[in-house]
């Protein structure tokens, strides 16, 4: 899937294509999600895509830090109060879940939710009815709840931090989204996708990444993810002044020693198979290979596929596996 501009969500990568292949049959039913992955790995992304997709797309999307609530205002936030239900409360207050009748609820950074709220949100799930504080009768909610955490919640279930039993009301549909360095290919895609973004949003023309930079920028780990990356080149794209733009280490923050670090990382897993690392070392020898070659011949698929000795069909097959873009290398 090379961009998905109905989801928002860009990549071509085996672990990528999974999660929006899962998007799309999430988005046909009405049961509880849980989405994990790390921090910048677009999980809001996925909720708001398993919303639009569905046939709840015409009514709201409110999301809700959970990190932000307060454990004193928790039940007046998700679920409102009615007219005197306290002293200052002059007028009736609408909670999150009302906002969202009819669509979808996304309860961001689940993890963080007090243990009083765990209780409140559980008893909302398991039934579907609230009661606003004050209010004299309870209310059924139709709403979808999807939620995020960027941390193993079972492992904070076996700690005793989250409760278990609302874990599986959670996680009754479970998606993860990929890191980005476990996305073969997708880096370029990225960062080529992010400035056409850029380009449009500052009326000026789109850079060219310099090819020097891809290998480099393909073997850094971002540890903050698509939102790492998109920083990165929104920063270097404000500075840019010419044609192309160049990453350097310097731009990276820990990106000195990055490729050793993460082929010793990855070969050196003991969870990983003999084959998975090995395949994983072809995979990185391979685009690494192309990408100069490439660049040598600047653009020319048919002489680079003659240099490195491989037919012009096959080498541009090998091209679309990792996503290489031509333009990128072709001379000016």
């Amino acid at each position: 899937m090379e961009d998905s501009s109905e989801l928002n969500l860009v990549g071509r990568s085996a672990s990528f294509v999974a999660a929006v292949d899962l998007i799309r049959k999430f988005a046909t039913c009405r049961a509880t999600v849980l989405i994990q992955g790390e921090t910048g790995t677009g999980k809001e992304l996925a909720a708001r895509a398993i919303h639009y997709l569905g046939d709840r797309r015409s009514h709201p999307f409110i999301p809700v830090n959970c990190g932000a609530l307060p454990d004193s205002l928790i039940e007046n936030e998700l679920f409102g109060h009615a007219r005197g239900a306290y002293t200052d409360a002059r007028e009736g207050h609408s909670g999150m879940v009302q906002r969202a009748e009819g669509g979808t609820l996304f309860l961001d950074e689940i993890e963080a939710i007090s243990a009083k709220g765990q209780v409140v949100l559980l008893r909302f799930l398991q039934d579907g009815v609230y009661r606003p504080l004050g209010a004299r009768a309870a209310v059924a909610a139709n709403v979808r709840v999807v939620a995020a955490s960027n941390v193993s919640l079972p492992e904070l279930v076996r700690s005793g931090a989250f409760r278990q039993d609302l874990l599986y009301r959670l996680a009754i549909l479970t998606l993860t989204m990929p890191a980005l360095r476990d996305r073969a290919g997708d880096v370029e895609l990225l960062a080529n996708h992010v400035l056409r973004r850029l380009a449009a949003q500052y009326h000026k023309p789109k850079p060219a990444i310099d090819p020097g930079s891809i290998g480099l920028m393909a073997d850094y780990r971002w540890p903050g993810n698509v939102r790492e990356l998109e920083n990165v080149m929104h920063r270097e794209f404000l500075l840019c002044d010419g044609p192309r733009l160049v990453i350097g280490t310097e731009h990276l923050p820990s990106a000195s020693g990055a490729a050793p670090a993460r082929a010793a990382e990855t070969l050196c897993d003991a969870a990983l198979s003999f084959a998975k690392a090995k395949a994983h070392a072809i995979a990185q020898f391979e685009r690494s290979y192309l990408q100069k070659a490439l660049s040598a011949a600047e653009g020319n698929i048919t002489l680079a596929a003659r240099r490195c000795g491989k037919e012009r069909r096959s080498f541009g097959k090998l091209l679309k596996k990792y996503g290489i873009e031509r333009g990128l290398y072709s001379a000016g």
